[in-house]
């Protein structure tokens, strides 16, 4: 780190981080009441909310969203004409999957070879905790220059849309003249990296019934249509075989022509096993960045431990597909349920259910808030250059507040670089790149204050 005042401030505040990052970590708030109760959402709200309450914010407010779920908002008035910033992170998680396969409990926030592990430490509870800290060290060095708006959401990881339902029935409310999206991260540990573009997204449950009721196999196989069977053959036809995605009417021959992303490394990030292919055609970047993916996320079937000789009369699963820009989401989903309906074998009768959707997102990275973050992140880290890359993920809120503040600058950095894990067993974060990236949204904040006066 540089002797910045700044960054003396951030390094001395994390000890304070860690201890906060352990508290927001330990509600296990995944916005699924089938899986986690809502409580620990709510808790997890209110413990947001208390936080801006004690950094001095205004208006503190949990704001019930059309999904049902809260999200939760303050804002911290600045100098007289001083432009206003809206920071954003969600305090939801993704649920901890097999929790035994975690070398520490998912949600104690542990430390282990460097790193903090714990669900959401990265993705994104982390996140609004490096926009405490960068706050504070303002605070400490003659005050925060901005007006600033926190929104940190109940349900980003669900993709059910109610904060982008609420932004758009009260759209004052989030009013910003730039807007910090702390929600992606780091091409990789020590890379200064904003984020050009986000996939879309679609989730779609898909159910195959066959039969009145399941029947032995030993009596009826051979002849009876086995649902199961049959929904191994419609998510077949999802793939070519090279494992490119083929869905009916979509596109996916686009190329990305930023920065590139070594097979090598990626292989190495994404821990493919030895001997095992990457799947798809053209360049990493432009298979994760620039092209639709479809996902078989969740199947319904019977578990192998206690399974019965038996064909079985339904069978559902869950898709995501992953929309690149230049794509409609939205015609998406109807190609991807155009497809299932048209390729489920032997007339099982198909039904379709849409769960989730977000539209892909493009940032202008030549604005003069990139300029200003540029040279904030070239202090925060000392010898590199601000990079450009995408994100394979979805934040559909992006897209909902760049069509209500069209003059917005809309920036996205973050700590999920790829030793993250987010979504995975064993998440954690870098507390050095949560020191760091704290440092540079604080000096981020203080430049763009200074380019507005300009």
């Amino acid at each position: 780190m540089t002797a910045h005042p700044i960054s003396e401030t951030v390094a001395s505040l994390m000890p304070r981080a860690k201890a906060e990052l352990t508290e927001l970590v330990a509600f296990r708030s995944v916005a699924d009441p089938a899986q986690f109760p809502r409580s620990e959402c709510e808790a997890a709200a209110g413990w947001v909310a208390d936080a801006l309450h004690a950094e001095e914010f205004q208006d503190v407010a949990l704001l019930d969203t059309p999904d049902g779920t809260q999200s939760v908002y303050g804002y911290l008035p600045g100098p007289a004409d001083a432009p206003t910033v809206l920071l954003y992170a969600h305090y939801d998680v993704q649920p901890p999957l097999d929790e035994s396969a975690w070398l520490s409990p998912p949600f104690e926030l542990t430390e282990r070879d460097g790193r903090w592990f714990g669900r959401g430490a990265a993705d994104c509870k982390g996140g609004f905790i490096m926009h405490l800290l960068a706050l504070r060290a303002l605070k400490a060095d003659g005050g925060v220059p901005v007006s600033v708006k926190v929104i940190a959401e109940g349900s980003e990881e669900q993709g059910t849309g109610g904060l982008e339902r609420y932004a758009e029935a009260h759209p004052e409310l989030l009013a910003a003249d730039t807007i910090v999206i702390g929600d992606t991260g780091n091409f990789r540990v020590g890379l200064p990296t904003v984020t050009a573009t986000l996939r879309g997204m679609t989730m779609l449950r898909v159910q195959l019934d066959t039969l009145e009721g399941n029947l032995h196999s030993g009596q009826f196989g051979g002849a009876a249509p086995d649902a199961l069977a049959a929904m191994i053959q419609l998510l077949a036809s999802l793939r070519a075989e090279d494992g490119t995605t083929t869905v009916d009417g979509l596109t996916s021959e686009a190329r990305w022509d930023g920065l590139q992303y070594p097979e090598g490394e990626f292989r190495s990030d994404a821990k493919v096993l030895d001997g095992v292919g990457l799947i798809g055609t053209g360049t990493v970047a432009d298979r994760i960045w620039a092209r639709p993916a479809v996902t078989v996320i969740g199947i319904d079937c019977p578990p192998v431990v206690g399974a019965t000789p038996s064909l079985q009369a339904s069978a559902r699963a869950q898709i995501s597909l992953r929309v690149p820009p230049g794509q409609d989401a939205t015609e998406a989903t109807k190609l991807l349920t155009a497809h299932l309906e048209s390729h489920a074998p032997w007339g099982a009768r198909v039904s379709v259910e849409q769960v989730g959707q977000g539209q892909p997102f493009r940032a202008d990275i030549t604005s003069p808030a990139y300029a200003s973050m540029a040279e904030a992140m070239r202090l925060a880290y000392p010898g590199e250059e601000m990079q450009s890359s995408g994100l394979g993920g979805s934040i559909p809120l992006c897209n909902t507040l760049s069509a209500l503040y069209p003059e917005a600058e809309i920036l996205l950095i973050g700590l999920s670089e790829p030793e993250a894990q987010i979504h995975a067993v064993n998440e954690s974060v870098s507390p050095e790149e949560l020191e760091r990236l704290s440092v540079a949204e604080a000096l981020f904040l203080r430049n763009y204050a200074e380019s507005k006066k300009a």
